[in-house]
């Protein structure tokens, strides 16, 4: 067993190779708990599950912190603005944080600790930092001294006198240097503060990482992860505080995701491109976010195609339409609802219809085995089934490349429904035999990736709900459509047949004719 891990820190591959043998630490950067997290923040912490995932199958001990950022210059606006305590904003949202990232399945770490519990772990990395000359106070306010930190810029691939060159005009005239950053504030009034040796104040952003990193994982660790707007200069920093604070490395493995775009620009609140993991949720199944933040390598950018569709006439419409609330197409206003309804994500609607059939396999070898013989051992196309876990495991072990993981479980998947649609003749005990190493080795992939966990039967409903939704549609009005078509037919009007049938199917829903009668399933 060989894990390649990139690392920011070395620009390149490399195996990992833990402190302890067979044990891992890991560290990831959490959220400042005062909104509700977006889709960036669910590509960040899919990635580190998967990576926590996968450590664990390859059968390391890993111990997995992630924090939240408790006090934050943000968390006091919001909590000034609704006049309430940065206490009860925080708490709300760390709420908020658990049920989007559960509903993501994301497995809770170890320990999640705040900023506010570890006061004194921080006040004590300040002032080893201060002893040592790394750090210098002004009126309340302590600074790391960048240039006391020769190594500065390893991580992001800075220099000092490049970093000099760009710096803008500080507006901090007490600082030595511009670069120099925050370790401790002097508190203002209205804002929570702590007591220091320096007066009260509150802990700059930078140094809470490196005094909780190190207070769980050691003042050495092996992993530390986050998104890649994090390079520099929150891991940059962290990376001088906590190796001028002990002489030591800080952390041997750098792992960062790529960026999360939207119509291939950056995601933000000011171009109207800005959507949080739950309003999403409430329209797509969670999974289906999951399943698509799979498809593109953590390390690479991933970009969310936005559609805006008429809900009353199903044509495209502009951006400029959307927001006018109008459809020129066919002429009518968009109240709140309909203009919600008219944002797509084609992605999302892809990986429903994927999962969809993924699901409907698992249900398809279940049902099998519910009614089978006993296997025999031997098995149907051995060695394509036999090669499917190396492959699921060498594609993992490349830098958690979990898209090309993906293609494996798919390739499992292809090959279990041709070998229940074509048994040809062989002994029931075979098959049973292959299906029952299928299912080991979909269960395998399943826990890794984190996807195709539920029960199928309910997986199967919901994302036939989901799809009905978005194509607004119920289960009556598709049988009423169905009763339309067969109506139709009985008085020989095929042209309008066919016409209902592709009206259907162009909102995902396809109808199957058989003896019994014609059924229906949503797929998107």
């Amino acid at each position: 067993m060989s894990v390649l891990l990139y690392n920011t820190l070395s620009d390149r591959k490399q195996k990992l190779e833990p402190i302890q043998p067979g044990e891992v630490s890991m560290y990831v950067c959490g959220v400042t708990v005062y909104d509700m997290c977006h889709i960036g923040h669910a590509r960040a912490y899919v990635t580190a599950d998967v990576i926590y995932r996968h450590l664990r199958y390859r059968g390391y001990d890993v111990t997995y912190i992630r924090n939240f950022t408790d006090v934050d210059d943000k968390i006091i606006k919001r909590a000034n603005e609704l006049g309430v305590s940065t206490r009860e904003i925080t708490e709300k949202y760390i709420q908020e944080f658990h049920t989007d990232m559960d509903a993501l399945g994301i497995k809770r770490p170890h320990m999640e600790p705040k900023v506010t519990d570890h006061i004194p772990d921080i006040v004590e990395l300040v002032k080893k930092l201060v002893e040592r000359g790394h750090a210098y106070e002004v009126e309340g306010d302590v600074y790391f001294d960048v240039r006391s930190f020769p190594e500065y810029g390893k991580l992001s691939g800075r220099n000092l006198k490049d970093l000099k060159a760009g710096a803008r005009v500080q507006v901090d005239e007490r600082k030595r240097d511009p670069l120099d950053f925050a370790l401790w504030k002097a508190s203002k009034p209205g804002e929570p503060k702590w007591n220091s040796p320096w007066g009260p104040g509150r802990p700059g952003w930078h140094i809470e990482c490196s005094a909780m990193s190190m207070k769980y994982l050691g003042e050495t660790f092996d992993i530390h992860g986050g998104g890649r707007d994090l390079v520099f200069p929150h891991h940059e920093n962290e990376i001088a505080q906590g190796e001028a604070a002990t002489g030591k490395t800080f952390c041997h493995y750098f792992f960062h995701n790529g960026f999360v775009n939207i119509d291939r620009e950056k995601m933000s609140k000011s171009r109207g491109n800005f959507f949080t993991i739950r309003e999403i949720n409430e329209r797509y199944d969670p999974e289906a976010m999951r399943y698509f933040l799979l498809t593109t390598h953590y390390r690479s950018p991933i970009n969310f195609e936005v559609d805006f569709t008429c809900p009353a006439c199903g044509q495209p419409i502009s951006r400029e339409d959307l927001e006018a609330r109008k459809c020129p197409g066919c002429a009518v206003g968009l109240d709140e609802a309909q203009a919600a309804l008219a944002v797509r994500f084609p992605s999302l609607e892809e990986a429903q219809r994927r999962l969809y059939y993924l699901y409907g396999t698992r249900r398809r070898l279940s049902a099998f085995l519910g009614k089978a013989a006993t296997g025999i051992g031997e098995l149907v196309r051995q060695d394509e089934v036999e090669a499917l876990l190396p492959q699921f495991e060498t594609a993992m072990d490349d830098d958690f490349n979990a898209a090309a993981a993906l293609g494996v479980l798919s390739e499992a998947m292809r090959l279990a429904n041709e070998i229940l649609d074509n048994q040809g003749g062989r002994p029931e005990a075979m098959i049973t035999s292959t299906v029952q190493v299928l299912e080991r080795v979909l269960q395998v992939m399943s826990n890794v990736l984190g996807i195709l966990e539920r029960d199928p039967q309910e997986a199967i409903r919901s994302l036939q709900d989901r799809a009905m939704a978005l194509a607004g549609l119920t289960a009556e009005d598709i049988q009423r459509k169905i009763t339309e078509r067969v109506e139709a037919r009985e008085a020989k009007d095929f042209a309008r047949a066919d016409a209902i049938r592709e009206e259907l199917h162009a909102k995902g829903v396809e109808l199957m004719d058989g003896s019994g009668g014609t059924t229906w399933k949503v797929v998107g």
